[in-house]
C-alpha cells in the first residue's frame, strides 16, 4: 500500500478518521454479512461468491485500519447495529426454506446500497487526493458487489 499522508487544503487528520472510520465499519458489515450468507446459503456457487465477498470486504477493512493508523486515529471495533440486525435476518432467511438463497441475495442487495451510499458520502468529503483515490477503488468495488449480487437474484427469480 502506498504511504498516505495529508495534504494541503484538505480536512484535518481527526476529519479524515471520523470518514475512513465510517468506511470501516461498513466494510466490516459487508465481510461479517457476506460471511453469514456463505455459512446460511446451501448453493455451492453462491456460497463461494458470498466468501469471495467477504475476503473482499476483509481486505477493504485492512486497508481503512492502515489509513486510520496512518492518520492518528483508532480504528473503531465490529460493525454496526443495522449491520448486525442484517445479519440476523440473514440468518433468519436462511432457516425459511426454497426461497432462502433468493431471500438473502435480496438482503444482501440492500446491504450493499446501504455500503454505496456510504461511500458516496465519503466521497462528498474533502480529503486528500490520495485517501480519496483509496476510497473511490473501493467504492467502485462496492457498486460490483451490488451489481453482481442483483444479477444473480435476478438470475434466481428467472429461473423460478
Amino acid at each position: 500500500m502506498a504511504n498516505y499522508t495529508n495534504t494541503a487544503d484538505t480536512a484535518n487528520a481527526e476529519d479524515v478518521v471520523e470518514v475512513l472510520n465510517d468506511l470501516l465499519e461498513n466494510a466490516r458489515d459487508g465481510e461479517y454479512g457476506f460471511r453469514a450468507c456463505a455459512e446460511e446459503v446451501e448453493s455451492p456457487q453462491l456460497k463461494q461468491v458470498f466468501q469471495n465477498r467477504s475476503a473482499e470486504c476483509a481486505r477493504a477493512a485492512g486497508e481503512l485500519v492502515q489509513l486510520i493508523r496512518r492518520f492518528g486515529g483508532s480504528p473503531d471495533d465490529g460493525g454496526s447495529v443495522s449491520g448486525a440486525m442484517h445479519r440476523g435476518w440473514v440468518h433468519v432467511k436462511g432457516t425459511l426454506g426454497a426461497d432462502s438463497a433468493l431471500s438473502m441475495l435480496e438482503e444482501c442487495e440492500r446491504g450493499e446500497d446501504a455500503a454505496v451510499a456510504r461511500y458516496r458520502k465519503a466521497l462528498k468529503e474533502d480529503l486528500p487526493a490520495d485517501v480519496r483515490a483509496l476510497i473511490q477503488q473501493q467504492a467502485d468495488g462496492a457498486q460490483r458487489n451490488h451489481d453482481e449480487i442483483r444479477r444473480l437474484r435476478d438470475e434466481l427469480r428467472a429461473s423460478k
